[in-house]
């Protein structure tokens, strides 16, 4: 969906220090010492929720009818209602060897992946509930690891700039790519920011198939970190598996 070419040149022309952002697992990448990895997590009905609202934001799939090369079956239909795709979400996978995860990987594979090289020293893991409680406190967490000193004078700045309405404010300009590509441009990309929306569309049975899911794929401690965060199971570096 990116072009292998397009991706080398825009990575090449950072003139500022270098990142890139992945949604692939971490044991599907290369680790190097020399390479900070940092693991954005969320929960997964909030996670799915949020696949849900940018995949259906599209204007256009335009290789919805395509044969995808890689897998030899098309890009598959997502169903307009939340809970159908939570259904699909959970049972439905892209790849042969996994179980869950259309119209990507799985969710629940990934995490493990993550929280497999936890304790390396380059690998740092974050949540999305701990950034919403605490983004100062996350956001000097995040420095330290990246050695990065701070400015104290412009940090309030940069802690402002960080938050959800301030980035869906400048949508446009953080966001380029999706103002053609998604109904509502960069305004429907930064779309809510908050958890807990899946409560009122999920029925109980799928939330009990999700329950079961994480009592399959994940350990207790990866199961309360998924679901709570740093701030509410402990630093994961030091949590037993």
């Amino acid at each position: 969906m990116y072009p292998e070419g397009l991706a080398f040149e825009t990575i090449s022309a950072q003139e500022h220090r270098r990142y890139l952002k992945t949604h692939l697992p971490l044991d599907g990448l290369p680790l190097y010492d020399e390479v900070r990895y940092i693991h954005v997590a969320r929960d997964g009905r909030d996670a799915c929720m949020s696949t849900h609202d940018m995949v259906m934001g599209f204007v256009a799939t335009p290789w919805a009818d395509e044969i995808d090369p890689e897998i030899g079956k098309p890009y598959p239909a997502i169903p307009d209602n939340p809970r159908d795709y939570f259904h699909m979400w959970l049972t439905t996978p892209v790849h042969d060897d996994q179980s869950d995860g259309t119209p990507f990987l799985s969710f629940f594979d990934l995490e493990v992946s993550c929280w497999a090289e936890r304790r390396l020293s380059n690998v740092l893991l974050v949540h999305y509930n701990d950034l919403k409680a605490d983004l100062a406190g996350e956001m000097r967490r995040i420095a330290d690891f990246l050695d990065v000193s701070v400015d104290e004078e412009k940090w309030p700045d940069f802690v402002r700039a960080a938050t959800f309405d301030e980035m869906k404010a400048a949508g446009a300009r953080i966001k380029p790519s999706v103002i053609d590509a998604m109904d509502g441009g960069a305004d429907r990309f930064f779309n809510k920011g908050i958890n807990g929306r899946w409560a009122p569309h999920f029925s109980q049975s799928d939330l009990a198939l999700y329950d079961g899911k994480v009592h399959e794929k994940f350990t207790p401690n990866l199961a309360k970190w998924v679901a709570g965060g740093r701030i509410e199971a402990g630093d994961p570096r030091t949590l037993a598996d």
